[in-house]
């Protein structure tokens, strides 16, 4: 076997055969493309590999990718996109230094050979033979711009982007065949021009021109001979060069192109020296397509419009059709994007959320009864800076957001609807308790059982050791009594409650199956505030789920003419009666007016609604909607990390983070300007009766109107309760008892003179 040399490289045997391995490469490559040597019409002759007949003819116009516009409901642009970054300019408006520094660094003989450089290729042959490996390549502008526009047609299909580029013999000579072809028919300065606005300057731009904005925020006519040698260094590997994230293997890059292009005479070595001392310059710019662009906060929701576009087979039969379309753009894209509403909830969360505090929130508002998204924003903006992120906080992982957030309570009133509507009253009562163990067994789906190890119970408890039954739906509603809920869905079984979430379109964000177990009574299953928006629009619209939707029309524009484009339409359906949502909607409207929700009432108008916190503070909620506008906000750490305890947001201090407190607020503040202007409605209530009132445990000193002091008193069933005719008893006060009309038993009311009873309950 042929030893290699001391010093490292091949041996004289070695370099010979490899000489000999890339001269009959070469000897194959001349071959596939027949006689160009001598005279390139000879490729037409019949028996050629291909005929130029069969050439595709747009590679004299490059399919470059045009604009597509997004707009709100209104008709106003909320952003452009495009496929690529990309502004195309003609070659007078870009700077004689870029033509020649390009020209340089990647094809010095560019105007003196033809489509192939057959010394290039030579010299490139013997040197990689000495080498030893592929140092240098042959390549010339014309063929690179030929590849570029096989990777242009590509698009964003790795599998076909891999075949553009692979290193080939069969790829390379169908390069060189149609390099021949674009010769004859665009010339030298056309290709230049082409090939200058076609290929890939890193940081996302494409073209010279976006190149110029991106790292320089000037229009590529006005680069300077260091600024122009910066970007001509960075095409041979943009992420290797890229001088933001590399600043001095990029300078060391620039300083390489200078210096030859002093070698070829296009500058003066004094020139080159001189460029070579200054700093880079950077004065990098936000791409001026895309959904960054979008104006409102709205880039979330223009992202969200993409991903609709690509995974709706109404826009092509596969995810390739798909993306061809919207490569291809030229589309107009009119969607249900409330100004008004988008504005607002922009302008609650900026108030209430910094986007540089430890959590984020999300809210999304829809229309009940259509499905339409009327606003999508979050508190972090979209982006690629330090506190901005690219993940849709309020959609589902696979429309480009993450793996959800557990809801909370805000679960609970779907437990409710499941079941009111199998015919449980809504003043089914429930002993309550503080703390229990989960019920075992539970029936689930399937005619199967969730069973807990009786060896090691599973417990649960309320949020305060005050709040212990015997409680009713309502009361237990308005106060979020996790131990009323598990108790309810022990009785009913899982089953209903999955078969009503699924027919409200309640999902996990993840994609995974729903888990059969009590605790989702509790909102254990990670969920989107997308999802839960469009779940209470299902209360609104008194029982109707509609999907969500995020487009009204779209038409597109292919050369002069235009045409209408089919788009998804929201699908209704019944997922309970309008008794039963109705129900729900009494106990909601509770909520806001006398529970845990009250910071979030809206007071110009009938609202309702559920808070909702998680175990150790990772995430708060609050959902609510009014008759005709639905909303979610979720607050917390996308990364699941951070826990709310002890914690600034928005300014504000908080050593416990409730979904009253945080998200309450926000959602108000949102719905109140979305719904400014807009029609007052009223809700379909039902009545449900309070029930006997549980037996007190303050010790109700007071005069009945501002609630006792707390104690232990004795007897009776109401403690505390009346002065005459005047709330009273308990720290927030009982509710007024009118004067019976019936003969009661001694003792059966406790206190009622001067509050000096049992206390009432807290209100």
């Amino acid at each position: 076997m042929p030893k290699k040399r001391s010093g490292g490289g091949l041996s004289p045997t070695q370099q010979a055969a490899k000489f000999l391995g890339v001269s009959v490469l070469a000897g194959a490559v001349m071959a596939g493309i027949a006689l160009p040597a001598v005279g390139a019409l000879g490729l037409a002759a019949k028996g050629s590999v291909e005929s130029f007949d069969e050439l595709p003819a747009n590679l004299k116009t490059p399919p470059l990718s045009q604009r597509t516009t997004i707009l709100d409901a209104d008709g106003g642009q909320i952003a452009t996109v495009y496929s690529r970054d990309r502004t195309v300019v003609a070659l007078k408006d870009i700077s004689p230094y870029m033509q020649k520094a390009i020209v340089a660094i990647e094809d010095a003989r560019y105007y003196q050979h033809g489509a192939v450089d057959l010394k290039g290729i030579l010299r490139a042959l013997n040197k990689n033979a000495q080498s030893g490996g592929v140092s240098e390549g042959a390549s010339t502008l014309t063929q690179q711009y030929v590849k570029n526009v096989f990777i242009e047609e590509a698009g964003d299909d790795p599998t076909k982007v891999a075949e553009a580029t692979q290193q080939t013999l069969g790829r390379k000579i169908k390069e060189l065949k149609y390099a021949i072809q674009v010769e004859e028919e665009l010339g030298k300065k056309k290709i230049l021009e082409n090939y200058l606005n076609i290929t890939f300057f890193g940081e996302q731009a494409y073209g010279v021109e976006a190149a110029s904005q991106r790292y320089f925020s000037r229009h590529a006519k006005d680069l300077s001979l260091q600024q122009a040698a910066l970007l001509a260094g960075i095409v041979q590997s943009p992420s290797r060069y890229d001088p933001v994230n590399d600043e001095a293997e990029a300078t060391k890059r620039r300083n390489t192109v200078l210096q030859r292009m002093a070698d070829l005479g296009d500058i003066s070595q004094a020139e080159a020296d001189k460029a070579k001392k200054t700093s880079l310059g950077l004065a990098p710019s936000q791409p001026r397509n895309g959904c960054i662009t979008a104006v409102k906060g709205a880039g979330f929701f223009c992202d969200y419009v993409r991903e609709v576009f690509l995974n709706d087979p109404i826009f092509g039969r596969t995810k390739e059709a798909r993306a061809k379309v919207w490569n291809q753009g030229g589309l107009t894209i009119r969607t249900t994007l409330d100004p008004q509403a988008q504005e607002s909830v922009q302008s609650s969360i900026k108030d209430h959320v910094y986007k540089s505090d430890d959590v984020a929130t999300a809210a999304t508002l829809v229309e009940p009864g259509t499905g339409k998204i009327l606003a999508m924003g979050q508190s972090r903006p979209y982006g690629f800076g330090k506190h901005e992120t690219q993940i849709n906080l309020s959609v589902n992982q696979s429309m480009g957001g993450g793996a959800g957030y557990q809801p909370g309570s805000t679960f609970k009133p779907i437990v409710a609807a499941a079941a009111i509507e199998g015919g449980t009253p809504a003043t089914q009562q429930y002993s309550s308790p503080y703390e229990m163990d989960y019920p075992s067994p539970v029936s689930i789906c399937n005619g199967g059982q969730w069973r807990d190890d009786p060896n090691n119970p599973t417990k649960l408890s309320n949020e305060s050791e005050s709040e212990h039954g015997p409680y009713r739906m309502k009361q237990a509603t308005a106060k979020s009594v996790n131990t009323y809920y598990v108790q309810l869905i022990s009785d009913i079984g899982i089953c209903p409650v999955v078969d009503m979430a699924k027919k409200m379109g309640v999902q996990r964000a993840d994609g995974a199956k729903m888990r059969q177990a009590p605790s989702i009574a509790l909102g254990t299953q990670e969920m989107s505030p997308l999802t839960m928006a469009n779940a209470y629009a299902t209360f609104a619209s008194r029982g109707m789920y509609c999907t969500p939707i995020a487009i009204e029309s779209i038409s597109q524009r292919i050369g002069d003419k235009t045409k209408s484009l089919q788009v998804p339409k929201s699908t209704c359906s019944r997922a309970m009666s309008e008794k039963t949502a109705d129900t729900v909607t009494t106990l909601l409207k509770g909520v806001v007016e006398d529970g845990t929700g009250q910071q979030a009432g809206l007071s110009d108008r009938p609202s309702a609604g559920k808070t909702g916190t998680t175990d150790n503070r990772y995430a708060a909620w609050f959902v609510g909607f009014t008759p005709n506008m639905a909303g979610a906000v979720w607050v917390g750490d996308p990364t699941h990390k951070r826990q709310m305890k002890q914690i600034t947001i928005g300014g504000v201090y908080h050593d416990l983070v409730y979904g009253a407190d945080t998200p309450g607020p926000i959602w108000k503040d949102a719905m109140t300007g979305a719904l400014e202007g807009k029609p007052v409605e009223s809700f379909n209530l039902i009545d449900i009766p309070d029930g006997p009132k549980q037996k007190g445990n303050g010790n109700g000193n007071g005069d009945g109107k501002n609630g006792g002091n707390g104690g232990n008193g004795n007897g009776g069933i109401f403690g505390g309760l009346t002065n005459g005719g005047n709330t009273g008893g308990g720290n927030n006060g009982g509710t007024t008892f009118p004067t019976p009309t019936f003969s009661i038993p001694d003792n059966l009311f406790q206190g009622t003179t001067n509050g000096n009873g049992n206390g009432g309950r807290r209100g």
